[in-house]
C-alpha cells in the first residue's frame, strides 16, 4: 500500500481518484452560440421517482457557465467505438458539423449511435468545490438496440470492460 498523502496533495489525490474506473459520457446543450458538448465521467443515477441524474462540470471550464445555465441538456453514454467523440469534446465544445445529430426534445443535440441518451431538464445546480453538481430530471430516455460495450476511463486511459470467469 502506498503511504497516505494529505488530501491537499492534489497530484496524489487525483491519482487515487483515477483508480475508480468510470463510464464516459458526452453532455450536449443548445445555447446562444449554438450546439455545445462536453466530455465527462462524473455521472450517476440519483432517483427513479422523480427520475434524476447528476454530473459535475469543472468551474474552470470555458463551457461551465453554458451548462450550469442550460434549461435542457442531453447525456450520451458512449460505446467503446466512440473514443474519438470523447476526445473531441474533451478538447473543445463545438464542432458538430462532422457529427450525425438531431435536435432532441427541448432542443439539446442528440448524437446518433450512443449506447444510451437521457434528455433532461435542469432540476438543480449546487456548488461542489471546484465543480458544479448539475442535477437533471430525465424527460426522455433511449438506448441503442443490440449489444455494445461501454467506453470506460481508468487511470487516465480509455478502455473497456472484460468479464471475468463465472464462479
Amino acid at each position: 500500500m502506498i503511504p497516505f498523502a494529505p488530501a491537499a496533495n492534489t497530484e496524489a489525490l487525483r491519482s487515487a481518484f483515477g483508480r475508480f474506473g468510470t463510464g464516459v459520457i458526452v453532455i450536449t446543450t443548445d445555447c446562444d452560440i449554438g450546439p455545445l458538448g462536453m466530455t465527462a465521467n462524473s455521472f450517476t443515477s440519483v432517483s427513479l421517482d422523480p427520475p434524476l441524474v447528476l454530473w459535475s462540470a469543472a468551474i474552470r471550464s470555458k463551457r461551465h457557465d453554458a451548462f450550469a445555465r442550460a434549461n435542457h441538456f442531453a447525456i450520451h453514454v458512449l460505446g467503446m467505438d466512440q473514443q474519438g467523440l470523447a476526445q473531441h469534446f474533451a478538447r473543445q465544445g463545438e464542432g458538430f458539423d462532422t457529427l450525425d445529430w438531431t435536435p432532441g426534445p427541448g432542443g439539446a443535440p442528440t448524437i446518433a449511435g450512443c449506447l444510451a441518451v437521457f434528455h433532461c431538464d435542469r432540476y438543480a445546480v449546487h456548488p461542489g468545490g471546484d465543480h458544479s453538481i448539475i442535477l437533471g430530471q430525465v424527460m426522455h430516455a433511449a438506448e441503442r438496440k443490440g449489444s455494445g460495450a461501454g467506453l470506460l476511463f481508468d487511470r487516465g486511459r480509455f478502455g473497456h470492460f472484460s468479464a471475468g470467469a463465472e464462479s
